[in-house]
């Protein structure tokens, strides 16, 4: 009997495991509204100190729009609009802008904020306030601006947890970075708590809803997936914890991409299922490109694993409302 050879233009079978949650959540899409309504409110150029959301595709688009990104508000003229990041800022920023009388909007997602109000209320009550997050990210960056110097401790790994001396160990509280990894933090909080009896903890966990529903999602298909790719800036710190979580949960291999144009296909050899997730600052755009470019070599099928639903909405700021 002859069997007849196998059609090069039959294409190997790819089961996606496309994780939901995923992308965009409540606090970005906030922000890339505000920065939208601004152009409409006041039109181009308005300025953006800082990145707006950790996505270069976001911010080309917005910058195809007229706005302006810069680092430091000394990088902008006092006779246009100015926006400040989701990340938040130190507090001497808002301030410097009213001292040079500019017309300023702050897009701090509101789950960041809530954080700065917590480290100021622990402040207020005499408290020396541990901070658990990544130094020199832009978040920690402003959450410590909140507060004078010497008011905070940056704390970012257990052996920090261990190696901490307060003044005072009755009088400490902490608060934490949104983005962080949720397991690595539980690590940190026990330590603090079994070295600190009396540590002052947030009324609510510090770590966003979103951060913690792409984290569990992954979670839930990382042993089923022989590569999981996720989507998201490099300098985007819950897109590489999403990298992270699934390497530690059973993925066969983990990769980080901007898009689909990042994707090296030798990572597919041996691969018939992949996990496929987007940072919260990553477009869904970007997740369909990835699907199709995956269409165009296998014969693709696409499995949502749904493990929450999201519903939160934030309110753009009242002097952008109807703009």
């Amino acid at each position: 009997m002859t069997v007849s050879p196998t059609p090069q233009n039959v294409r190997p079978p790819l089961t996606i495991l496309l994780a939901a949650p995923r992308g965009f959540c409540a606090g970005v899409d906030r922000a890339i509204q505000i920065v939208e309504q601004a152009l409409n409110k006041w039109g181009a150029p308005v300025y953006v100190r800082h990145e707006i959301v950790h996505n270069a595709h976001v911010v080309r688009r917005l910058e195809d729009m007229g706005a302006v990104f810069v680092e430091e508000l000394d990088d902008c003229p006092n006779d246009r609009p100015v926006v400040f990041s989701a990340h938040g800022v130190p507090k001497a920023i808002p301030a410097e802008a009213r001292r040079r009388d500019m017309i300023y909007v702050d897009a701090t997602c509101p789950l960041v904020s809530k954080v700065h109000a917590e480290a100021g209320r622990h402040a207020k009550n005499g408290m020396h306030i541990l901070l658990i997050g990544h130094e020199g990210h832009p978040e920690v960056v402003g959450t410590m601006g909140q507060l004078d110097p010497g008011t905070m401790t940056l704390i970012e790994t257990v052996a920090d947890a261990e190696a901490f001396q307060p003044d005072d160990p009755a009088r400490l509280a902490y608060v934490t970075q949104t983005t962080l990894s949720v397991d690595d933090t539980a690590g940190i909080v026990a330590t603090l708590r079994r070295r600190f009896p009396n540590l002052a903890e947030p009324r609510k966990d510090d770590i966003c809803y979103a951060t913690t529903n792409r984290q569990e999602a992954v979670k839930a298909f990382a042993e089923r997936a022989d590569l999981v790719l996720v989507i998201g800036a490099a300098n985007s710190s819950n897109s590489v914890r999403l990298k992270e979580v699934a390497e530690r949960s059973g993925a066969g291999a983990a990769q980080l991409i901007a898009s689909a144009d990042d994707i090296d296909w030798s990572w597919f050899d041996g691969v018939s299922v992949l996990g496929l997730t987007a940072g919260a600052s990553a477009p869904e755009t970007l997740v369909q490109g990835v699907i199709a470019a995956c269409r165009a070599r296998f014969d693709v099928r696409v499995e949502e694993v749904v493990t929450a639903q999201e519903d939160v909405v934030f309110r753009v700021p009242r002097v952008l409302e109807g703009a």
